[in-house]
């Protein structure tokens, strides 16, 4: 398929408003390609250009954008509400494309190749190397094929298309039931999977291939969680990074909850791995802390491990990690993700020894006896514990009630669309961020605050690096950038607020870290956000 014809189904999908139209657009799209191409159409539709699982990316910013556009037209004035409306505008100024006689028009193939090249670019020269590329790129395509294009490279391409209603299109062009089309989603950590299969479902954990993680909700205390599930298992909530564990024999790989391969900046998880597991082959999950002496080390120490380029033998002294399991999701050839949380972790007893150890868990239905319990996770230094419910079946990506967190300091997981430059000593950082939850019907991000306090001068740094490579959009002192980077963000209070979409506004804002392990799709949303409002003059 030329790209300017996914250009003109682009155009149609945006306009369109009937979800159930949108589903059948898309489906269409989908059973007409050839799978490969089906699979390259519907990232460059979504702005995701890589799946999850690959841990590949343009880091190509705006200001970029804007300056490669601006060689190949000179002055112009754009016009348009988004990045891809203003180069169009920009593009409609050149006065003659650059063609040759016998060139071709450009395929969705070609484009994602180009685009594949972009990624690759790396090392000494590489900025030089993408904006060769970039050029070459948008000197192949008409303005109305930019628009596109330049939506897709920054990750905003707003034509609403949800991971829901992919699902629900994949379903209907393949004549799948949409239950098995999610969970096939969920097992291969994305939709897209599906259609590079062609169709072709894996219920089934595979070894080494990343599964969404099973996701908590929140209970505001031990009592009312017991009272919710009834006979439970509570556990320690550890303040660390959730890693998925996937052996066979001797090879071991670990992987974030984000689905990146994390396995070469933890050796030493993977010697203790490799020493404590007695089967050929797992998947299991666990989180890893940093430990000194049996003592939990700060988040954000770990985080500065993890964060580093390269490791040495001095830095894994200062910041040494443990790994604790929690759950067992395939043990040789056989699955676990339908079976009681209770027989996965009886298994997971079965085959772990030392070095390898259990996250702390309780079964009980007293609620002193829970209480006691979360007492004495927070005195060893943890956030908190789970309760989980002991029938409870393995729900990869699943965010219903059958696991809750309760933590001693309600916090809220919400993502950074915009920020400003600070005043003073932070005016060289964009320090003062406003923060977003999630819609989950239209898969929106909607402001429901902003705070500027929290951060480490070092952390600062670090966060207006990322941003800058994800600006979708420049204006003074304000950026506005893909929704990826998501925030624990503590609060005194929830207030009405004409200030924001939303109405709400929290009071004396605050990050507590950055979650850098998590994806903006498992930032709480703006029901979370309306519910606690709401529980508050309850209260009173």
């Amino acid at each position: 398929m030329l790209f300017k014809d996914l250009a003109s189904i682009a155009r149609r999908v945006a306009a369109i408003t009937s979800r159930q139209e949108k589903v059948r657009y898309v489906a269409e799209l989908i059973s007409k390609l050839p799978p490969d191409e089906a699979y390259r159409a519907l990232l460059i539709l979504t702005g995701r250009i890589f799946p999850p699982s690959d841990p590949r990316e343009l880091n190509v910013s705006w200001a970029t954008l804007w300056h490669v556009v601006s060689l190949l037209v000179g002055e112009a004035q754009p016009k348009g509400v988004d990045v891809g409306e203003l180069i169009e505008s920009m593009l409609r100024f050149r006065k003659m494309k650059q063609t040759s006689l016998f060139e071709e028009p450009l395929t969705i193939n070609e484009a994602y190749r180009m685009l594949e090249a972009i990624a690759s670019a790396e090392g000494p020269g590489s900025k030089v190397k993408k904006g060769v590329i970039l050029s070459s790129l948008f000197s192949k395509v008409e303005p109305e094929e930019a628009w596109l294009l330049a939506n897709a490279i920054v990750g905003e391409t707003r034509l609403g298309l949800s991971e829901g209603l992919l699902i629900d299109a994949i379903a209907y062009a393949y004549n799948l039931r949409r239950e098995d089309v999610e969970k096939a989603a969920m097992v291969l950590g994305d939709p897209y999977e599906i259609v590079r299969r062609g169709g072709k479902l894996e219920l089934r954990p595979v070894i080494f291939r990343p599964i969404r993680p099973m996701l908590a909700q929140t209970a505001e205390s031990v009592k009312l969680a017991i009272m919710e599930l009834g006979k439970c298992a509570l556990e320690y909530k550890l303040d660390g990074v959730r890693v998925q564990v996937h052996v066979k024999g001797s090879e071991v790989k670990l992987f974030s909850r984000r689905l990146s391969d994390v396995t070469a900046s933890i050796p030493d998880i993977v010697e203790d791995v490799r020493k404590g597991l007695k089967a050929e082959k797992a998947i299991l999950e666990g989180e890893v802390i940093a430990e000194r002496d049996g003592k939990p080390l700060p988040f954000q120490l770990l985080m500065r491990r993890l964060h580093r380029a390269t490791l040495d033998a001095s830095i894994m002294r200062e910041i040494p990690l443990k790994l604790y399991l929690f759950d067992l999701l395939l043990i040789d050839d056989t699955s676990f993700l339908e079976r009681a949380y209770i027989e996965r972790r009886a298994k997971l007893e079965e085959v772990i020894e030392d070095p390898l150890q259990l996250v702390p868990s309780i079964v009980t239905k007293s609620v002193e006896e829970g209480q006691a319990f979360m007492q004495e996770s927070l005195r060893r230094g943890h956030e908190g514990i789970m309760a989980k419910k002991l029938n409870s079946p393995y729900m990869p990506g699943g965010r219903g009630r059958l696991w809750l967190k309760i933590k001693q300091i309600h916090t809220l997981d919400l993502v950074i669309v915009a920020a400003e430059r600070g005043y003073g000593r932070r005016s060289r950082w964009y320090s003062d961020y406003y923060l977003a939850a999630r819609d989950p019907k239209t898969g929106e991000f909607i402001i429901v605050g902003k705070t500027f306090k929290g951060l480490s001068d070092e952390e600062f740094e670090w966060t207006t690096q990322k941003l800058r490579s994800m600006a979708v959009e420049e204006t003074g002192k304000l950026i506005r950038v893909r929704p990826e980077i998501v925030v624990e963000v503590a609060f005194n209070e929830i207030q009405k607020s004409p200030k924001y979409k939303s109405g709400l506004a929290l009071r004396f804002a605050r990050i507590v870290k950055i979650r850098d392990d998590k994806t903006a799709d498992e930032a709480d949303t703006i029901d979370r956000v309306r519910e606690l409002y709401e529980k508050q003059y309850k209260k009173l």
